[in-house]
């Protein structure tokens, strides 16, 4: 997993690239927790997405917010933080001029930064939000949402009420032609153990597989 430095809008960003052998690879970015609580693109969930996707054949990014371990920086309250996401996936898309599929995957804060990302960027054709904080941040910006992704929450978040996510899902698939796919973890917290880790990717590459399927079996029917 080379390490690469890019351009940031407030100075380099430290990040971890995977380049894919498969000619027109679909991207895939993965976006950290908050990184003043100790969020950083070496986290579980991050890095195990990370190796998964790999896996998949996309070509793959994860990389620090400003201020956290080697990107230049100081933390700007999430306004900050979508743009280096955006800068992201500008390098993402500059090595990757013919990729097929834009996908962004966000964990707790990371997440509501991959849905800003997909307000921003038309261009994303699917994303995973995964402990979306949607009691701590308005996400009434997807109005509406571009596209559709798969939601997964665990039923026993302590810091995230699960009924306030479902009330997103439920808004959210009230839009013409969006279908959230939304799954939850008995059980688990906002902090996924080792196994739970593993079925939160299980999940990602499911849901992932499932969409990519569907829309080669829609090229080849045209």
């Amino acid at each position: 997993m080379p390490e690469v430095m890019f351009a940031g809008p407030d100075g380099r960003l430290e990040g971890r690239y995977h380049h894919s052998k498969q000619p027109n690879a679909p991207v895939a970015l993965l976006l950290h927790p908050h990184p003043l609580h100790g969020g950083t693109m070496n986290n579980r969930v991050i890095h195990a997405l990370y190796q998964r996707f790999q896996g998949l054949g996309f070509s793959t990014l994860r990389f620090n917010f400003r201020g956290v371990g080697r990107s230049q920086g100081r933390y700007d309250g999430g306004i900050g933080e979508i743009s280096d996401a955006a800068a992201a996936l500008d390098f993402l898309q500059a090595v990757n001029p013919n990729a097929h599929s834009l996908w962004v995957a966000g964990y707790s804060f990371g997440a509501y930064v991959g849905m800003q990302l997909l307000m921003r960027r038309p261009e994303m054709g699917g994303f995973v939000s995964i402990s979306a904080p949607a009691s701590h941040y308005d996400f009434g910006f997807l109005a509406p949402c571009p596209c559709n992704g798969l939601i997964l929450h665990g039923e026993g978040d302590e810091l995230v009420p699960e009924s306030s996510v479902r009330k997103l899902v439920d808004k959210l698939n009230t839009q013409k032609g969006i279908n959230i796919d939304y799954r939850t973890m008995p059980g688990a917290g906002h902090v996924f153990t080792p196994e739970e880790t593993e079925k939160v990717v299980d999940a990602t590459e499911d849901h992932v597989m499932t969409r990519l399927n569907r829309s080669r079996m829609a090229l080849a029917a045209d």
